[in-house]
């Protein structure tokens, strides 16, 4: 591609998927990807096109009685030497391989590549194509245009292309961070007893974790399990002084029916006796399958449904008052890895899905 990147829509799906793929768009130099994105929708007059930042959002006004929202984020986790893209046969399928193929470029080809074509769909859509999903909520470009044009996420039901291996995964996990501290005496080390090591305490913590049972919750059908791990303990000074110090971080992953409120009382209790801080949260959002928008939806893309591991912008979406579910190519147990990939046949079919789901 050419510094100034171009995109042409009207290619097959595939094609456009490796396009994306090899325009570069690590979490915070999304511009590029973003005027490309843009620069392919003007032309295509049933679509009003608007910028905010660098999310690109494309919107059919045709009067329908109800409104669906089609969002997926533009930027990847860091290159790891799988750029350009590179079409293969791999175990015998047909396979994209190249960062951002499974998360989430191949559901943001689908998308262009529906929206192009949708001149007359049977619900009005807003197709959004949005920045820094990969990093912190703060960053969010999701959740800046949720604050500042609220009006757009005005929908009765919304599709994140995040990578569902081509079937519906529903609602998902809610997630939270926190840290424990732990505070000793700096000694040298051929003096340990002239001090505290703050490592050492952190063994009853870590003992907590590992005796720790997390639930499996069915809601609406679906099992969500729940997981509770240390993903960092952190302390130090050199390698001959006993620690004073010692930070135990902690990630929850619990099932939608909990809110964040109960998530950290809960946690809490888990860990009483200590100094716990939260360092980050997000809710979970509950399937939504009951709704009449989700029923069709379902309906429309072969009946398949799972619960959704993780946490996605379908949190956002459910929030707002916005039924929505996850629904892309691609395995998210793939998601990130340097061998990131994503078959061809599962590109087809979620597209031939929107295409049956909105025409």
């Amino acid at each position: 591609m050419s510094a100034e990147a171009e995109l042409d829509l009207t290619v097959d799906v595939v094609d456009l998927l490796q396009h994306l793929i090899d325009i570069e768009s690590v979490s915070g130099d999304e511009q590029r990807i973003a005027d490309a994105v843009e620069t392919a929708l003007i032309p295509y007059g049933h679509l009003e096109v608007s910028r905010h930042g660098n999310v690109v959002v494309a919107r059919t006004t045709l009067g329908r009685d109800s409104r669906v929202v089609v969002a997926g984020h533009l930027d990847t986790v860091p290159i790891a030497d799988n750029v350009p893209s590179v079409r293969t046969i791999q175990d015998g399928e047909d396979v994209i391989i190249g960062r951002g193929a499974c998360d989430m470029k191949a559901g943001v080809a689908v998308a262009l590549s529906c929206a192009i074509e949708l001149t007359a769909p049977r619900h009005d859509v807003t197709w959004m194509f949005y920045d820094n999903e990969e990093v912190g909520a703060e960053l969010n470009g999701l959740r800046q245009l949720a604050e500042d044009r609220p009006d757009l996420f005005e929908a009765d039901f919304a599709v994140l292309g995040e990578p569902s291996n081509a079937g519906v995964e529903a609602g998902c996990q809610g997630t939270m961070r926190v840290e424990l501290s732990l505070t000793g005496t700096a000694a040298h080390s051929a003096r340990a007893w002239m001090g505290h090591n703050a490592i050492h305490d952190a063994a009853p913590i870590l003992q907590r974790l590992t005796d720790y049972e997390p639930r499996r919750v069915l809601i609406d059908g679906l099992e969500y399990r729940e997981g509770l791990n240390a993903v960092a303990v952190t302390g130090g000074i050199a390698r001959n002084v006993i620690p004073d110090q010692c930070l135990v971080a902690i990630n929850y992953r619990f099932a939608p029916s909990r809110s964040l409120a109960e998530a950290e009382v809960h946690l809490r209790e888990v860990f009483d006796g200590y100094d716990l801080v939260v360092t980050d949260a997000a809710p979970g959002a509950l399937p939504g399958l009951d709704r009449p928008a989700a029923k069709d939806f379902v309906a429309a893309t072969g009946g398949r449904v799972g619960p959704k591991f993780g946490w996605t912008d379908v949190s956002r979406f459910s929030a707002m008052g916005v039924p929505a579910v996850n629904f892309g190519p691609g395995n998210p147990s793939k998601a990130h890895a340097d061998d990131e990939f994503c078959p061809v046949a599962e590109v087809y079919s979620c597209r031939e899905a929107l295409l049956a789901w909105l025409s």
